[in-house]
């Protein structure tokens, strides 16, 4: 069901994510760390790069001399290697090395890493060097077990260093986001201070001549120039509000001393009445716009049911024979609002002008209740597109093609929600019509 409501807004706290501070924070951090982790990567690969590269450098030279000295006296297979355990097998042990040593006996010539357990059931890791002949077999192993030790050793000091500089980097951006960041919220908080003054004080002075500076001085013009607007807005609203309530007092006097004839007609009394009660919507008009303007909140003790009921019967003598029933389910003194009357007479009389507007047969109905007051018609309805844009300045409805205004009554009732913290919310009905509530408080 498509249905519209305007209420106070109430701003939220951004996100503490969402902060340039934080933001400043997490760059540094995330910069922090990928710098390490990198860092430590490459240094992890250049180090088994360069590892396996002697280990296997050493080896080869090691084989190649125990083949050399093999053919020089085959009678001798013992020879002389460093940090390896070195073996070589005539061709009658060969089957001796499928029993023994059955991972060696597939492998063809090169270097292998080969992991598993010693005797005592150890961990053991272990570089193997095999070169066949016809002649001789010859096995050499270098033991990797340490330097597997050393290398965990070495993660974890990778590991460490990744955590402490990201740690460090915390520090740094913490810091520099609070260098930086320190004028942007001493100008934050001036430019807060002085939006709640009517003259705002200068903030240029108070700040370096940098972007910060900058940007004060911008802030500086831009609020020049819209106090000058908004000053110049508040004086002719004023003075267009004084200027109007001379010639609308005029009219009221003469139609009251017109009205106090008695050999007026009906005819002529009823347009006289009319007359005053069309400058007693003027008058109430300027009166709300003036408010509205200023940004100020009237007081007073508006009878809701009271004011209701004029407007009633003010659109009675409007309907030309348009069979409409307007009545009120209420009393007068049940809804008191801390406003003017003026205040809470146009929020109204635009709720029932529109649905005596829009309603060519059945009734509307001003319904009192707790605090709040509903207008129900039962017109054509409100469509999906009406009920999205219907408080937009200068929209008129789907259902106002034969109707005249010019689409900112409903706006000012939305002003004027805003001003008192008021709530209006107009659905369309259960069969048909429209309901729109205006509660006077949250």
């Amino acid at each position: 069901m498509p249905a519209h409501e305007i209420a106070p807004s109430r701003r939220r706290r951004p996100a503490y994510r969402r902060r340039l501070r934080s933001r400043i924070i997490l760059s540094f951090v995330l910069l922090g760390f990928g710098l390490t982790t990198l860092f430590a990567i490459a240094t992890q690969w250049t180090r088994n790069r360069v590892e396996d590269a002697l280990v296997e450098d050493l080896m080869n030279r090691n084989i190649e001399e125990a083949a050399r000295q093999f053919r020089n006296d085959p009678s001798n297979p013992q020879f002389a290697v460093d940090q390896i355990r070195a073996f070589v097998y005539t061709p009658e042990k060969f089957e001796l090395v499928k029993i023994n040593r059955p991972e060696w006996y597939a492998l063809s010539d090169g270097i292998t890493s080969i992991t598993g357990t010693d005797e005592a059931g150890n961990p053991l890791s272990y570089k193997l060097a095999v070169r066949k002949t016809p002649d001789a077999w010859f096995f050499l192993a270098y033991d990797m077990t340490r330097a597997s030790r050393g290398e965990a050793q070495f993660n974890r000091a990778i590991y460490g260093s990744v955590a402490l500089f990201s740690l460090f980097s915390l520090l740094v951006g913490w810091w520099a986001a609070s260098r930086v960041m320190s004028p942007v919220t001493e100008l934050a908080q001036r430019l807060r201070r002085s939006g709640r003054s009517a003259d705002p004080e200068g903030l240029s002075s108070y700040f370096a001549e940098d972007e910060v500076g900058e940007l004060a001085k911008a802030l500086d013009d831009y609020a020049e120039r819209l106090t000058d607007v908004v000053k110049r807005d508040r004086e002719f609203n004023a003075d267009v509000s004084h200027e109007l309530r001379t010639p609308l007092a005029v009219i009221r006097g003469a139609s009251e001393l017109l009205l106090a004839k008695p050999e007026l007609d009906d005819k002529t009394r009823a347009r006289l009445q009319r007359v005053q009660r069309a400058e007693q919507q003027c008058t109430d008009l300027i009166s709300a716009l003036l408010l509205l303007s200023r940004n100020e909140r009237g007081h007073g003790a508006a009878d809701v049911g009271k004011l209701a009921e004029q407007l009633l019967d003010a659109h009675r003598t409007q309907l030309g024979g348009k069979p409409l029933t307007l009545r009120m389910e209420g009393a007068a003194g049940q809804v008191i609002v801390d406003a003017p009357d003026a205040a809470v007479t146009v929020a109204l009389s635009n709720l029932i002008g529109n649905a005596v507007k829009y309603t060519q047969q059945g009734e509307v109905v001003v319904r009192l209740d707790d605090n709040a007051v509903e207008v129900i018609d039962s017109g054509p309805g409100l469509s999906v597109e009406d009920a999205a844009r219907l408080f937009e300045r200068g929209y008129r409805g789907s259902h106002a093609e034969h109707t005249q205004g010019g689409g900112i009554g409903l706006s000012i009732v939305r002003r004027l929600c805003v001003l008192y913290g008021w709530r209006v919310r107009v659905v369309p009905g259960q069969e048909r019509g429209v309901i729109a509530t205006l509660t006077f408080g949250v």
